[in-house]
């Protein structure tokens, strides 16, 4: 094991508030971290810092000699005139990966990600596979370590399965920022969290997301009972300095001094002990019409490809939709129909008159990056007027996570998460029948995630929502529509029963693969051995059952309950491992059976 990096008591502060301070940590060749944490506790600052683009306040920062190293931003630009090829091409020669074959890297590195047309043109390209795009420099050439800010952003269920078993392949060191449940406890190896709870600015546990979360409720159960004895102790010595001084003229000038010191240990430590989350709560206007939105036989196309045919709903009070569909498939277009911010090619989209919609632009164009964080929070100077009350924009502020102090900061200097926090407070103020959320929970902690899941179940009119954050969408919805692409679209009860519907297209694709491959050899050039043809023989049925097991392992992975559990929640996670691992071995198998026969 060699250390590739190592960050000694290194400090930083932002805009006069201290994000972390006196945190020492080491990255070694074989390691898997997860940064997580609260928005604004630094973990992107953190990144940046391990990649060499921003300073420090004070400590120190190591890299091995010659270290090769790769840092995927949140928010990768390309040029959008150019093909997926020449923008990957760019991105390296800027970065100055050294490799021998550029070009051949280049299509290596496109494939791996999953694209199979590299002349396609990036202004083209959607959210997901745009990531997909800025993912791929990692794979060119042989990086010691990958420093990946918010991956799973923007990528549908397809390319975080993806991603995930990319990452438990990989051969190089990686570090990750992310807030996506799942996505950690099937990846990572070890577990840092960013927070002023703890005394050093970070607790670390060489274990998985799970395992971290019960370690952190051991540190902090041992927090608190340690702050309720230092307390007791407090007393008793606040108690002997209250006495007169005739009563302590035998007492040592030593004791004076270790009372204030505990005094000012405990202060310190009910500082770190005092948590907040956002309070998220979207207000209903309380509207009974029965028919909010009514969208009759709508349509769109791009050119000549349709993403919507023949569309219709009826949306009223109460419902909760979700839309599903990989990346590129109309979600946000269809989002975009509804709020009448797009015209159908054919159809109609009715309102209800006076409808009050809210509509949450996963771009976030609302907020302007020059705008200081008050004006972005209120249009109306030092208030905001919430449920009918006038509430001054301190507290407006507070409710969301944000110190007064930083009223004055830019937009611009705010992390992905708080900014999200500052949309949803904007949109907050607006009372509304319907809301349309457009991936409104990229960048979120899990604090707040928690908190914005609370809101939408209490939402009182109707919802729909895109979001890939899989646990959000299991809890909040009650019914969704899945888009295929190419027009299709149809109603599932549940998150679990469009996944469960997608995958099973992939499964039989599967069986009719082996079936093909087996009709091309009518008559075998070479014979297999006795135990290898006993095993091509029933090969097809093991990987039907297998798969079956696999499914059946996601489904359970996806039930809302393990959430509250991490030991079920790590079990149920191990099964899907186990699974897919157990598929893995069979195509294996059957590819090597298949090469003998050639």
């Amino acid at each position: 094991m060699a250390n590739l990096l190592n960050c000694q008591s290194i400090s930083r502060a932002y805009s006069g508030k201290l994000l972390f301070g006196n945190v020492t940590f080491g990255v070694d060749d074989n390691d898997r971290i997860a940064i997580i944490g609260a928005n604004g506790s630094g973990k992107t600052t953190l990144l940046r810092i391990m990649a060499g683009h921003e300073d420090i306040d004070a400590g120190n920062v190591t890299r091995r000699k010659d270290l090769s190293m790769v840092y995927v931003q949140q928010v990768s630009e390309f040029d959008p005139n150019i093909s997926a090829f020449s923008a990957l091409k760019n991105l390296i020669q800027s970065s100055k990966i050294a490799v021998s074959d550029l070009d051949s890297e280049v299509k290596r590195a496109l494939s791996l990600a999953g694209f199979e047309d590299y002349d396609v043109l990036v202004k083209t390209l959607s959210g997901g596979w745009k990531k997909r795009l800025a993912i791929a420099e990692a794979l060119v050439g042989a990086p010691d370590l990958v420093l990946l800010d918010e991956p799973t952003n923007h990528l549908d269920l397809k390319g975080v399965l993806w991603l995930e078993q990319l990452l438990r392949q990989a051969p190089f060191a990686w570090v990750v920022v992310s807030h996506d449940r799942y996505f950690l406890d099937r990846t990572v190896k070890k577990t840092m969290e960013l927070g002023q709870i703890y005394k050093n600015g970070v607790l670390i546990a060489d274990t998985g997301y799970s395992d971290f979360l019960v370690k952190r409720s051991e540190f902090l159960t041992e927090q608190a009972a340690y702050a309720d004895s230092l307390a007791n102790k407090v007393r008793r010595e606040e108690d002997w300095l209250s006495r007169g001084p005739q009563a302590r003229t035998t007492k040592s000038k030593s004791r004076i001094g270790q009372a204030h010191d505990m005094q000012a240990e405990l202060a310190a430590l009910k500082r770190r002990l005092v948590t907040g989350t956002a309070g998220i709560e979207f207000s209903s206007s309380g509207r009974k019409t029965k028919k909010l939105i009514t969208c009759e036989n709508i349509s769109m196309k791009f050119g000549d490809r349709s993403l919507i045919d023949d569309f219709s709903l009826v949306l009223t009070p109460g419902t909760k939709l979700g839309l599903l569909g990989p990346n590129g498939s109309g979600k946000s277009t269809l989002l975009k129909l509804m709020a009448k911010l797009l015209e159908p090619k054919t159809g109609t989209i009715t309102h209800a008159e006076q409808l009050r919609l809210v509509y949450f632009d996963q771009n976030r164009d609302l907020l302007k990056p020059e705008w200081t964080l008050k004006r972005a929070l209120s249009d109306a100077g030092d208030a905001v007027i919430y449920n009918g009350r006038s509430q001054h924009i301190a507290s407006w502020a507070k409710r969301f996570g944000f110190n007064t102090d930083q009223l004055d900061i830019s937009v611009s200097e705010l992390s992905g998460g708080e900014q999200a926090r500052v949309l949803i407070a904007r949109l907050m103020l607006q009372p509304a029948d319907v809301l349309l959320l457009d991936e409104p929970t990229n960048d979120l902690d899990i604090p707040t995630l928690e908190v914005l899941e609370e809101s939408l179940l209490d939402f009182e009119g109707a919802i729909i929502i895109i979001s890939h954050d899989r646990y959000l969408m299991e809890q909040v919805c009650d019914a969704c529509v899945g888009l295929d692409g190419e027009g299709s679209s149809q109603i599932y009860a549940d998150f679990t029963q469009w996944q469960t519907a997608v995958g099973a297209p992939k499964a039989k694709k599967a069986k009719e693969q082996v079936e093909a491959e087996k009709s091309k050899k009518p008559v075998q050039a070479k014979r297999l051995s006795y135990m290898d043809q006993r095993d091509y023989d029933r090969l097809e049925g093991d990987i039907s059952k297998a798969e079956l097991t696999l499914a059946a392992a996601q489904s359970a992975l996806e039930d809302p309950s393990l959430a509250s559990s991490s030991h079920k929640l790590l079990d149920a996670t191990k099964a899907v491992e186990a699974a897919q691992a157990s598929v893995d071995a069979l195509y294996a198998r059957w590819e090597e059976l298949e090469s003998k026969l050639q």
